[in-house]
């Protein structure tokens, strides 16, 4: 169902597509399988799961055969077939599963999603398109939902077909967490402590948000320069995002500010300081107890060879009395 009204893109807008970990796996697996080689090749697959209204889970997934020409993006294939196929042999094994929408590794929207779509929409009455990023060095969460809607203009012209991005979240059930436990204990370094465990978490965070402003940055300056239309539905969310930030010029906020990181700063230079005296603390007491040690053992040395020097001397007066005992018998 394409939406065309505005109590439509509201209810699009309020829609949460939840992905669970054995999709990402399956997802990664089918990229490493038939496209890791190539840069610019991407997968396609099916998803499955329930649609809930306000939630869509996607519980599961499976692979589907599908080329593209490089050089021309509409230029493409799919097997139906197997899809066909493929749902009657999963519509056994789970019931509850319904096919929900499908997904592909883009990293980004191709000018062949709209096709696609529109061909998926024989088996689906409203999918739901998820791009999974793949590429191990992302930041951040690597899917993104999207909503094939009809973009209704200001100046009254045709309307045309554009994706409606949704919010997407991971989710994960009881089994789902023990296993992907269990995938990361091989691969999570068991050195590091939890400390640098938040930092390094901290630093990813950062990070993803870093990209989303580039993100930012590149659409306003494209806007400018006239290379992209205004869409005045981004730049009012971007007016309530900046909206939300506070006042560095105001005195007050700015010294909130200094007081708070003060305070922070505080803590770490106390606790610099009592690691320091109990590091030294450490140092002397073991130094000690090895003096200690020390010093038991030569005093045991000592006392040996004490003993030994009295058992020699009395060794000495037992011989001279035999000597004498011997020249009394002589004589006698």
């Amino acid at each position: 169902m394409v939406a065309t009204t505005t109590e439509q893109l509201t209810a699009l807008e309020g829609t949460t597509v939840v992905v669970h970990p054995l999709v990402l796996l399956s997802v990664t697996d089918h990229h490493a399988r038939v496209a890791s080689r190539t840069a610019n090749k991407r997968v396609i697959g099916i998803l499955l799961g329930q649609d809930n209204g306000k939630s869509i889970n996607v519980a599961n997934s499976f692979a589907i055969p599908f080329e593209e020409d490089e050089k021309d993006s509409k230029t493409w294939f799919l097997d139906h077939n197997f899809i066909e196929g493929m749902w009657e042999m999963f519509k056994k094994v789970n019931a509850r599963e319904r096919m929900i929408g499908w997904y592909h590794t883009g990293p980004k929207l191709r000018a062949s999603d709209l096709e696609i779509n529109d061909l998926l929409k024989r088996y689906i009455a409203r999918p739901v398109m998820v791009i999974v990023d793949v590429r191990p060095h992302t930041v951040g969460i690597p899917t993104d939902a999207y909503f094939a809607v009809e973009e209704i203009k200001d100046d009254g012209t045709e309307t045309r077909k554009t994706f409606l991005h949704v919010p997407s979240a991971i989710e994960a059930e009881e089994a789902e967490e023990i296993g992907v436990e269990h995938l990361l204990r091989d691969i999570k370094d068991s050195t590091t402590t939890t400390l640098a465990t938040r930092v390094s978490e901290q630093l990813a965070s950062l990070r993803g948000l870093q990209s989303r402003i580039s993100d930012i940055q590149k659409y306003l300056a494209d806007v400018a320069a006239g290379k992209m239309p205004v869409n005045h539905q981004i730049v009012y969310h971007l007016q309530d995002a900046l909206n939300l930030l506070p006042d560095l010029n105001d005195p007050e906020t700015t010294s909130s500010f200094v007081t708070s990181t003060n305070d922070e700063l505080l803590v770490v230079y106390l606790s610099s300081l009592i690691r320091a005296v109990i590091a030294l603390h450490a140092l002397v007491d073991n130094k000690a107890t090895i003096g200690r040690a020390e010093f038991e053992e030569e005093g045991g040395q000592v006392e040996e060879k004490d003993k030994t020097k009295e058992k020699e001397k009395t060794a000495g007066k037992d011989e001279k009395k035999d000597e004498k005992a011997k020249e009394t018998d002589k004589g006698l």
